[in-house]
């Protein structure tokens, strides 16, 4: 089956044709965030019109550089939620007008289970079932993975996502948008050991997390070394994106190893866009080396939003059987383990 993916949610939109017996033939992705840079964040309504602006010039891009025309597609897979209502629509809108005028079946993904199924597009797939980490800048999530749509819920943050909570880091330490990759850049040139920056919630039992006390701390340790001009001096302010890290990425590392030892699994998927950091990465491997498991991740291209994770888990479903109506159905908020599994005859 060859699937056209259609990802919209936010401020990026992914376009990408799958094929089931060939595997990824073409995807691109248009990133927003020279638009949205000025503003330090996602504008709803500048991210939607952007998307109308962009999303028929890259399914023509993708269609030609994948040498797809619209007689092989047999089937198109589109975000349908969790996300930005009006960014939703207009990938939900056009999916579902394409498939009705090349008459295939058109199916809704929940963007989660697109990053979760991420890595089943790298050449070394993990097995179910494993454990998965989904860690963006609007989840973190500890979930149990029986199969495709078998998911159940082990932990998750309280309050602030550890994406959520890098990026307000980053506009503490003013610097540019997006604020994950540029705390990361500048944890590189840091002194390791020079601040210690707490753990939150790892002395005490379960898998659930919360970031808005050590975003706290962070600020707190800000305006005690700041300058006249309200921010540390470089060295500084690189030690403290140092510690604010090591702190993010040894919680999470901690819960994971603890989420795999009390289900006595050794595969551990981590998704979404914190997982392409470098650090937390390399922290996993380590950690995981000792327990003798194994840590799988999508290629960085995967790692953020993008086209190929919604054509991969459409086309599951969609060989399985799964389609929708012609109604035009997107959700803001979508719990991951409310999602049915795939038949299993």
């Amino acid at each position: 089956m060859r699937v056209l993916g259609i990802e919209t949610s936010c401020d990026e939109t992914g376009i990408a044709v799958y094929d089931s017996e060939r595997g990824l033939l073409g995807h691109a992705l248009y990133s927003q965030i020279d638009l949205h840079a000025e503003y330090g964040g996602v504008v709803p309504e500048l991210a939607s019109r952007d998307h109308v602006r962009k999303i028929l010039p890259l399914i023509d891009q993708v269609m030609a550089e994948s040498h797809t025309t619209p007689q092989d597609i047999q089937g198109i897979a589109y975000t349908s939620g969790p996300g930005l209502i009006g960014a939703l629509m207009v990938g939900a809108s056009v999916g579902r007008a394409l498939a009705y005028a090349w008459d295939v079946p058109a199916i809704g993904v929940h963007h989660m289970e697109g990053h979760l199924l991420a890595p089943m597009l790298e050449d070394n797939p993990p097995a179910f079932p494993f454990v998965a980490l989904l860690v963006s800048g609007g989840h973190t999530q500890l979930v149990k993975v029986d199969a495709i749509g078998c998911y159940e819920l082990l932990g998750e943050s309280l309050d602030d996502a550890a994406g959520e909570a890098f990026d307000k880091a980053a506009k503490m330490l003013d610097l540019d948008y997006p604020g994950g990759p540029q705390v990361a850049r500048l944890a590189e040139q840091g002194t390791p050991g020079r601040f210690e920056f707490p753990r939150p919630m790892v002395d005490r039992p379960g898998l659930d997390f919360s970031f808005s006390g050590l975003k706290t701390y962070t600020l707190n340790t800000i305006a005690a070394h700041a300058l006249p001009d309200g921010l540390p001096d470089d060295q500084t302010s690189a030690d403290i994106a140092c510690a604010f890290q090591d702190a993010v990425v040894s919680t999470l590392v901690i819960k994971c190893r603890r989420a795999l030892e009390q289900t006595g699994m050794k595969t551990l998927v981590i998704a979404g866009g914190v997982s392409a950091n470098k650090k937390l990465r390399q922290e996993l491997e380590i950690a995981l080396a000792k327990i003798h498991a194994k840590v799988f991740y999508a290629r960085h291209e995967f790692c953020t939003d993008n086209g190929a994770m919604i054509a991969y888990a459409g086309c599951q479903r969609l060989l399985a059987g799964q389609s929708e109506s012609l109604a035009v159905n997107v959700r803001a908020r979508w719990p991951l383990n409310t999602l049915s599994p795939l038949a299993t005859d």
